[in-house]
């Protein structure tokens, strides 16, 4: 099948009246959409965009037919909603957008709205939003939020509604935060609360809500201040819904009041490897009643401090509270929160600290039961951060279990890439790259390989800005990436 796909261009010194090209962008991200069609992308070049009105995404994708709305590479574009005097920053009503890279802040209500499905936003920072950062409501589903950053939103007088993160009220079931951060946001980090939604299912995995209950000026706001305030309803319904939260490899810390909060959730709760330290009243709060077919399963998670109220019906597994140790500060690395807000390393994920990391020497290392997540030694560690030795890095080097390719960096690019990947067992291997009409452009492997991880770079410097697919197959193994050339 001919793929077809095209970059427009959007920037500070441009004009609606343009052609949309690189050399000749549009002015306003609402031409460039407008003149999207499935497979394309959208590019903001850097700078500050000042608007007044919100930016409506209502284009309908597919799984084989992405839109892409993205920051230029090595660009990093603000939107700035200071004269907007109603509704949301950006509104993603539609379905199968990837949003990348862009900065929103002051808009009149949320940052961003997702209430589409099989959406993603990636390394967005949603900050200074007179509610909550990012939200999803209206039936939302199957969304992703990977890499995204949500602080010092407040909605003013009060301070009670604005939340990092918020998959609330009428939201729908699937939806997924990876590797984000919310802080000083003046309700809680992450708001699962519901009304009229029911029996939803969320998943939080190694993200990471401190300081929420605090204003931007460190004093406190009237807000819950909750890190994650896993669900629950108000009012006639507040002792029936459910959102069914899933939190792995989750940090909670210095929250005004709760770290992990049931509120009133009467629906699933299953936190895996989850930290909580000096939230102000408990780490760990989830001690009301839930629907007799639900479950309240905690495991492997740590906390310092001695503040945990579980109900009596948790079905638990070595916690650090269940388990024969006492936890002090010489368990951990460091409890200096130094870096806790540094910048993200270069493909958005967390950056690297030591605050809360395992001490080699603390018993809680290997001390965990296996319940299917990675882990390093010879059991999982307790708590969010596993321990990696120096041996344990090299045995993790030597398995393999899956024939992958990884996507390449950086993408966008421009001339060159580097694509990595990785083979579980030896054999015939070849990497090779197509343009978007499927004609064989590059070879970049081609011989036997063995057992293991490589690496290869695609130097376009004699091709023409657009899309390509680097193809990866050993015998009947078979995997294909997007690349993106801009020149």
């Amino acid at each position: 099948m001919e793929l077809q796909s095209k970059s427009i261009f959007v920037s500070t010194t441009g004009s609606d009246t343009n052609t949309g090209t690189i050399d000749s962008p549009f002015l306003t991200i609402g031409k460039g959409i407008n003149s999207m069609v499935a497979g394309d992308t959208v590019f903001i070049r850097g700078g500050v965009y000042s608007l007044s009105s919100t930016i409506s995404i209502s284009k309908v994708g597919s799984d084989t037919g992405w839109y892409y709305l993205y920051a230029y590479p090595g660009e990093r574009p603000l939107l700035d909603f200071s004269t907007q005097t109603s509704s949301d920053g950006i509104k993603v009503n539609g379905k199968y957008f990837h949003v990348y890279g862009i900065d929103i802040k002051n808009s009149a209500h949320n940052g961003i709205a997702v209430n589409g499905s099989y959406n993603i936003v990636e390394n967005c920072r949603v900050f200074e939003n007179r509610n909550t950062g990012l939200q999803l409501g209206n039936g939302a589903s199957y969304n992703k939020i990977i890499n995204c950053d949500s602080h010092f939103n407040y909605d003013p007088p009060s301070g009670g509604d604005a939340d990092g993160f918020a998959p609330k009220l009428n939201v729908g079931t699937g939806n997924y935060f990876y590797g984000c951060r919310a802080w000083q946001n003046s309700d809680d980090g992450w708001d699962g609360y519901m009304r009229p939604a029911d029996n939803v299912t969320t998943t939080i995995e190694n993200c990471w809500a401190f300081m929420n209950g605090y204003l931007k000026n460190g004093s406190p706001s009237t807000g819950n201040g909750n890190g994650f305030k896993m669900g629950g309803g108000d009012t006639s319904n507040k002792d029936s819904l459910r959102h069914n939260m899933i939190l792995k490899n989750c940090l909670t810390y210095d929250n005004r009041v709760k770290g992990f909060d049931q509120n009133n959730n009467r629906g699933s709760m299953t936190l895996l490897n989850c930290t909580g330290y000096r939230n102000g009243a408990e780490n760990y709060k989830i001690s009301s009643f839930i629907r007799a077919s639900e479950s309240l399963t905690v495991r492997n998670c740590l906390e310092l401090g001695n503040k945990v109220s579980l109900a009596t019906f948790a079905v638990q597994q070595t916690n650090s509270w269940t388990i024969p140790i006492t936890v002090t500060a010489a368990d951990f690395i460091s409890l200096d929160t130094t870096g806790i807000r540094g910048p993200r390393k270069t493909d958005g994920s967390l950056p690297d600290i030591n605050f809360m990391h395992l001490a080699a020497a603390s018993k809680l290392v290997n001390a965990g039961t296996d319940i299917g997540l990675p882990f390093n030694g010879s059991a999982p560690d307790l708590g969010a951060f596993e321990f990696d030795s120096p041996t344990n890095r090299q045995e993790k080097d030597q398995f393999i279990s899956e024939f992958r390719l990884f996507q390449n960096y950086p993408n966008p690019f421009n001339p060159s890439t580097i694509i990595n990947y990785q083979l579980a067992v030896n054999g015939y291997v070849t990497l090779k790259v197509y343009d978007v009409i499927g004609r064989e452009v590059a070879v970049l492997v081609n011989e036997v390989k063995e057992s293991g991880y490589y690496s290869a770079t695609f130097n376009a410097a004699t091709f023409s800005t657009g899309i390509y697919f680097a193809r990866l197959q050993s015998g009947s193994q078979l995997q294909l990436k997007k690349l993106m050339l801009i020149k």
